[in-house]
């Protein structure tokens, strides 16, 4: 199957780390912060990955990146810390040149899509976290036999990791995709072999390991979805639970499943897909309308409630969709009316569809 066409580009960190990061589609921006282990350009082989890839870019523009110390970015004198982290996905969301998108965060990459919408909410329109966690495994690591396994499991990686022979990927292989064919066990197995070195990808789980998103977690103010696998067998379902309780109005999804990353060919597919398109759907419908002087003066949040508006839904689900209280869409849907020079929820549809024009 071939790969769809992307657009690879560098840009560079606050530090001078050069990060690879690529663009691949077209509509409204959808950026995917950095999770443990990619390579820009072997992810569109791995059998486990693609489906994701399709999914998440269906009628969007799909912008990755690779973190530092593995695939395209640099990878020699590297620093692994968490706020370096952060800093890499603030220079891609610099570089890729959109004014607002959408933020998805899977695996570890959570912690960073937590923390970015946290700060800039002005960027981010919808935040979608699959398979995240509250805390990271040493942060919740409490007894010495839990402490004792983790640094066990990051030994493992250290020695093992970038061996030809894929016994010691294997054990994390399986912990991501038990239910994985073994085609598809193998590919996911070749892609982490060529996403880091042995060392690098020790040094980048030792960092992940260590966040804690207690804090920043209640300051997201987007809305917001979190889908959780609930046999997840890497990160437990619990910290996914706990995850959506601490983010003001998230929408919180179990997927009858045990593998971290949905496999194309389980039921819960279909449910993980339903869930992402309806999410994002408002995205699409404002996408859709050339951006006039009005738009232009409605914030992030506001262009969200415009998009939910368009669908018809009565205001209890909108609410819902949204992630904020029926009081706080009705302020919303004021200021909204005011900025547009309408006076109704009607003439605000009639004014989306007519593509900026004001209605007469």
């Amino acid at each position: 199957m071939s790969r769809p066409a992307q657009n690879i580009r560098f840009c560079t960190s606050r530090d001078g780390t050069r990060i690879a990061f690529s663009s691949a589609g077209s509509g409204p921006p959808l950026l995917c912060a950095g999770h443990s282990f990619s390579h820009l350009e072997h992810e569109w082989d791995c059998e486990v990955w693609r489906p994701l890839l399709d999914l998440f870019g269906r009628q969007r523009t799909l912008v990755r990146y690779d973190m530092r110390g593995t695939g395209l970015s640099d990878r020699e004198g590297i620093e692994f810390t968490l706020d370096r982290y952060s800093e890499d996905l603030e220079s891609v969301a610099g570089a890729a040149g959109f004014k607002q998108f959408s933020l998805l965060g899977m695996t570890g990459g959570g912690a960073l899509a937590v923390t970015h919408a946290a700060r800039h909410p002005q960027q981010v329109t919808h935040l979608i976290l699959l398979g995240c966690y509250l805390q990271g495994r040493s942060v919740r690591s409490k007894t010495p036999e839990e402490r004792e396994e983790t640094e066990l499991i990051l030994k493992l990686v250290e020695l093992g990791w970038g061996q030809d022979n894929p016994t010691f990927r294997q054990l994390f292989t399986y912990q991501f995709a038990p239910d994985a064919s073994a085609t598809q066990l193998r590919s996911f197995n070749e892609l982490m072999r060529l996403s880091a070195r042995s060392d690098q990808a020790a040094a980048l789980l030792r960092a992940w390991f260590g966040a804690d998103l207690g804090e920043i977690a209640p300051r997201v103010r987007v809305p917001t979805l979190v889908l959780h696998a609930r046999g997840d067998m890497r990160i437990p379902f619990d910290q996914g639970r706990s995850l959506a309780a601490r983010i003001p109005g998230a929408r919180f999804v179990s997927l009858e499943s045990r593998n971290h990353i949905l496999l194309e060919q389980e039921p819960a597919w279909q449910q993980l897909a339903h869930e992402v398109e309806s999410f994002l759907a408002p995205s699409l419908a404002t996408a859709a309308v050339p951006a006039g002087a009005a738009l232009d003066g409605l914030t992030a949040k506001e262009q969200a409630v415009l998009g939910v508006l368009v669908q018809g839904l009565d205001s209890p689900d909108m609410a819902s969709r949204l992630g904020i209280s029926e009081k706080t869409l009705r302020n919303h849907l004021s200021i909204i009316y005011s900025k547009l020079g309408v006076a109704n929820r009607s003439q605000a549809i009639v004014f989306v569809r007519d593509h900026g024009s004001r209605p007469k």
